[in-house]
């Protein structure tokens, strides 16, 4: 059986026509989604890009991984799921971009893998590394089309074609200066159908790593006109930013940094969404491409597809853009599993809570590869195979965030924090959600009565018990998932033992 491992930079969780959003349209992951298994309660566990994927590459949480922020190395010893495929005789291959801080203990100081966060998830063999930092893979394809490039190339990014803005009376958000048909999206989808197709004499692996719908937001025609700003779904959030930031000094300083805050400015922050979401019908319309050359390959039935995201995205709830802090906009993230051997579960919704952690054990599992027992996250398998759910699932997701990196212009600094207490870890249920900082004070929402989570009863004496329940409950979470990568050995006689 093939592996078809894809991720979308930056895509919310409740961003899929066939979940009920009002406005994206998404058929094609829609019909992925008929033909396999929808997780609607699925959580990153950290953000952003860097720390997310370490998690979702190694299944471990941050805690345990901590590589914290990009750029933070990723201590080698965390083994992740291509290095455990490449030892069991598969070629993982990269089309994309992994934002893997290589560990500085495997190169001289002068390295040239040391100068980047975007480096290659050791065990993928690179073959289209195209991202943020690097364009230069995709500047030589623009190049043969006519295109002038930029210096950097990166520019080309932000290429915008001339004319006047929506806001200001133009027609529709302006588009990129770049084809669709050329866009990275593009660029990047086709290299992975190439290789499909050339690849048939042996089972594959690809991880198809898409920047979009990431920034910046600027879609090349004809999605940046897909959708109109006049008639995008309003915000999650308090009437005014300032009684959002009275919630809490977190908060408070994020909607203080000019990175953070979404715009204030009539129409800016309705353009920016609207062109959001047509980067997501664009990338909805290349996984079309993408399957469709499965099925006209004849492997559409033999390729596990999973799909996902590294992480959210505020959009302009809780007057904030990005992916900080601990709102769900932000961790919720949508997964889709299509295993074309367990057709039991097909078009079926799991609304248990599900992790990113989870993702390795699954691979592993599915490919009957040693399940490693360190990992912090369980097999996805039995709820893509039977309706009986797996005892003991988890009743909360869990995610962390840490803040030492702040933006250069932010208001954090004020909180003159040593850098290990810029942090905070989130437990949430159906109930409650508690957010624990490590130098500030903890928050609590009350999820029934207040969805929105702009009430901070933490600070209530009517939850008190309620809190120091999720607290303790936080507490016991994080010291069962303490780092255990030796703690299921024992020693003897006998030799290594494993205990069970």
């Amino acid at each position: 059986m093939n592996v078809l491992f894809i991720t979308a930079d930056q895509w919310r969780g409740d961003c899929l026509s066939a979940l009920g959003h009002p406005c994206v349209r998404t058929p094609n992951l829609d019909r992925l989604g008929e033909q396999g298994v929808t997780f609607t309660a699925h959580y990153c566990q950290a953000s952003p890009c860097g720390p997310s994927r370490a998690s979702l590459h190694t299944g471990l949480y941050m805690m345990n991984h901590r590589s914290v922020n990009n750029g933070t190395p990723l201590d080698r010893r965390h083994v992740n799921w291509a290095q455990l495929l490449r030892g069991a005789g598969w070629d993982p291959v990269l089309f994309g971009y992994s934002d893997t801080s290589a560990d500085p203990r495997d190169y001289p100081p002068d390295h040239v893998a040391l100068k980047t966060y975007e480096g290659i998830l050791p065990g993928l063999r690179s073959l289209a590394h195209v991202n943020l930092g690097d364009a230069r893979a995709w500047a030589e394809f623009l190049a043969g089309h006519g295109y002038p490039i930029p210096s950097p190339p990166e520019q080309l990014y932000r290429s915008k074609s001339t004319g006047v803005e929506w806001e200001d009376g133009g027609a529709a958000p302006l588009p990129l200066a770049i084809r669709a048909e050329h866009h990275d999206t593009h660029f990047v989808t086709d290299r992975a159908i190439a290789f499909i197709r050339e690849t048939t004499h042996k089972p594959w692996c690809v991880h198809l790593s898409l920047l979009r719908p990431h920034p910046p937001w600027l879609a090349p025609a004809p999605y940046n006109a897909m959708y109109s700003p006049d008639t995008l779904p309003g915000y999650v959030r308090a009437e005014t930013a300032a009684a959002e930031a009275a919630t809490h000094p977190w908060l408070a300083a994020a909607l203080a940094t000019p990175a953070l805050r979404a715009p204030t400015r009539a129409g800016v922050l309705a353009r920016l969404q609207a062109s959001y979401y047509g980067l997501m019908t664009e990338v909805d319309d290349n996984l079309g491409r993408l399957f469709g050359a499965l099925r006209d390959a004849g492997q559409w039935d033999d390729t596990l597809v999973i799909f996902t995201s590294d992480h959210g995205e505020q959009m302009g709830d809780h007057h904030l853009l990005g992916k900080s802090g601990y709102f769900d906009e932000a961790f919720h993230v949508p997964l889709i599993i299509r295993d074309p051997h367990a057709t039991r579960r097909h078009g079926s919704r799991v609304t248990r809570f599900t992790e990113h952690v989870d993702l390795m054990p699954t691979l592993l599992n599915r490919l009957s590869l040693e399940m490693l027992a360190h990992c912090d996250g369980r097999s996805l398998q039995p709820f893509l195979e039977s309706t009986v759910e797996p005892a003991g699932w988890r009743d909360a997701a869990y995610w962390e965030y840490d803040f030492r990196d702040a933006p250069a212009d932010s208001a954090f600094a004020r909180f003159k924090l040593p850098l290990d207490a810029c942090s905070l870890s989130v437990i949430r249920d159906n109930a409650f959600k508690y957010v624990h900082f490590a130098g500030l004070p903890p928050l609590l929402f009350d999820l029934t009565r207040d969805p929105a989570q702009l009430d901070n009863r933490a600070i209530d004496a009517d939850y008190t018990a309620t809190a120091l329940e999720y607290s303790q409950r936080l507490l016991s979470l994080r010291m069962r998932n303490a780092d255990r990568s030796m703690t299921h050995l024992y020693l003897g006689r006998d030799g290594v033992r494993r205990r069970v």
